[in-house]
């Protein structure tokens, strides 16, 4: 795809939680959290709502591209748990940020953690086709709600809330910046393995509360992940380079997404890339969810790390499972 990111912007709540005090607030031993998931800190929403920080992230992105709010003509939300299952919350973001309207299309799209990616890759899609000009796609989280805390603290502590968003638009140029490759591959062998199954049709409400009660936390089964990613995320980095064309060491950096700090390492060792050439920022920010890669991606772009001809590797995994990334030159 003949486009590249012009803008990108991040948010996150004013309260910033130390992995200490929820040590302390749970009543367990120093350094019991920090130990089992890497995290030292995280954001967590008190006033603020999930379109609050949606709509900050994006004004930031917009301004970042040089552009104002009338330019962009597509909205796609990326988040992996939307503001309410109807309608859409990409609609709320476009009004929020002031659009007239009529002015643009805005609607979803969710793959879980890799909402982000399937939001960019049909926005580029979209521009590709002539359907639009300038998208706006946008993940954000409040990750810190619907947590297992009290059986599972060790699980609830790598999570933390906050959004980011990027503005796409076709290449003015040739050597200006493109996606080479793009790709998923999905295991519903381990569907079970990590959701949320309240909130949707599977449980009523009024005629299973208990049942919609017990399935409204989230629940995280981590050693069947660590095995079906150590059994098949390699070859799916393989294949991705391959149809982008790439060798593993023409790869500049890896924006990851943010599962945990000890997931990141991991990764490291599995596909082989040099730490420093991974942006991790989990044991500062916790978990984001589909939220954590546009994040990442911000916080090397505004450190430097991103230039003209970088290539870039998104990689990723998410809740159904799926595998995700996309190799893309700026």
């Amino acid at each position: 795809m003949r486009i590249r990111i012009v803008g990108t912007g991040r948010a996150v709540p004013a309260e910033c939680v130390t992995t200490s005090a929820l040590e302390e607030r749970l009543g367990l031993g120093r350094g019991a959290l920090e130990g089992a998931t890497g995290v030292v800190q995280r954001y967590v929403c008190g006033d603020e709502s999930q379109i609050d920080l949606a709509c900050a992230a994006a004004r930031l992105a917009i301004a970042d591209a040089s552009l104002e709010p009338s330019a962009v003509d597509l909205i796609i939300g990326g988040c992996g748990v939307p503001y309410q299952p109807l309608p859409a919350t990409a609609p709320l973001v476009m009004h929020r940020l002031g659009l007239a309207d009529g002015s643009a299309a805005a609607f979803d799209v969710n793959s879980t953690c890799l909402g982000f990616l399937t939001a960019f890759e049909t926005a580029g899609r979209m521009i590709e086709a002539g359907q639009c000009e300038t998208a706006l796609v946008f993940s954000a989280e409040i990750a810190s709600r619907a947590l297992p805390w009290r059986d599972a603290p060790e699980v609830a502590a790598l999570f933390g809330d906050g959004a980011a968003a990027a503005v796409l638009r076709r290449r003015a140029k040739p050597g200006e910046g493109s996606v080479a490759a793009s790709l998923m591959r999905t295991y519903p062998s381990a569907w079970e393995a990590c959701g949320i199954g309240a909130g949707g049709t599977r449980f009523d409400f009024r005629k299973e509360p208990e049942e919609f009660a017990r399935h409204s936390l989230f629940h995280m089964d981590g050693k069947e992940l660590f095995r079906l990613t150590s059994r098949h995320f390699n070859s799916f980095v393989a294949a991705l380079l391959e149809r982008a064309g790439w060798r593993h060491q023409d790869v500049d950096l890896v924006v990851p997404h943010q599962a945990s700090p000890f997931a990141l390492a991991h990764m490291a060792r599995q596909t082989g890339f040099a730490p420093e050439k991974l942006v991790d920022i989990a044991d500062r920010f916790g978990n984001q969810i589909a939220a954590s890669i546009p994040f990442a991606l911000d916080v090397a772009r505004r450190d430097g790390r991103v230039a003209p001809g970088t290539k870039l590797l998104f990689l990723g995994t998410s809740a159904g499972v799926s595998f995700g990334g996309m190799a893309l030159e700026t």
